[in-house]
């Protein structure tokens, strides 16, 4: 990658100091982080899934599973297992099917020749009886649309008084994280965006404005 002479970046677990580190000797020009960064105080993750998961990062139970059938897409998702989102079977079948955003639906020929839109999530009936979708692909689909706006706290509410759950996705690796909320001060329940990327450029936690802007810049 470095000899094509383009700009590169790494990603997968490099969202560490050693990381940055390996990643700016093999050439990149830096690294892609997203877990540190879902979990700071400025992120869209709603601030009550944001405590759940930091609480079972502290406590070093945090599990992320890697599901191919979690996304309609077939895209292997991976989702941070916690209590009363979709990634607990109880809540997955207590949620009434339904497709109402529609953001990843896909087009296929209807017998007539004209084309329609169907998704692997939505109703089982319709996408099987009434739009010819295979019952092996809605197996375990869960409807990433809604689930995910739940996610950014943007539930929908339905009229008979449920609420959409989410679906809280991230990387396999809370190294980051584990060490940002060990260094949150007495009384601070996040840590911001701007520690993440102290932390990966090993800047103190704590240093004052001036020297941290000099130590970052080196």
């Amino acid at each position: 990658m470095a000899g094509l002479g383009l700009p590169f970046w790494l990603a997968g677990s490099y969202g560490t100091p050693q990381g940055l580190r390996l990643a700016l000797a093999a050439g990149a020009a830096g690294v892609q982080v997203g877990t540190a960064f879902a979990f700071s105080a400025e992120s869209g993750l709603a601030d009550p899934l944001k405590r759940q998961v930091l609480a079972q990062v502290a406590a070093g139970d945090v599990q992320v599973v890697a599901d191919w059938r979690v996304s309609p897409t077939g895209f292997p998702f991976k989702v941070v297992q916690a209590a009363g989102t979709l990634s607990d079977d109880e809540v997955f079948a207590q949620r009434q099917p339904v497709c109402d955003l529609g953001a990843l639906r896909t087009p296929y020929r209807k017998p007539d020749g004209s084309i329609g839109y169907r998704c692997p999530a939505e109703p089982t009936r319709v996408y099987i009886a009434h739009k010819g979708g295979r019952a092996a692909n809605a197996e375990g689909r869960r409807c990433v649309c809604n689930a995910l706006m739940a996610t950014a706290d943007l539930p929908q509410h339905r009229p008979n008084g449920n609420v959409e759950p989410p679906l809280i996705t991230a990387g396999n690796d809370f190294t980051a994280v584990a060490a940002l909320i060990a260094d949150l001060p007495a009384g601070q329940e996040f840590y911001p965006a701007r520690a993440v990327i102290d932390h990966l450029r090993g800047v103190p936690a704590g240093l004052p404005l001036a020297s941290r802007a000099s130590l970052s810049s080196r």
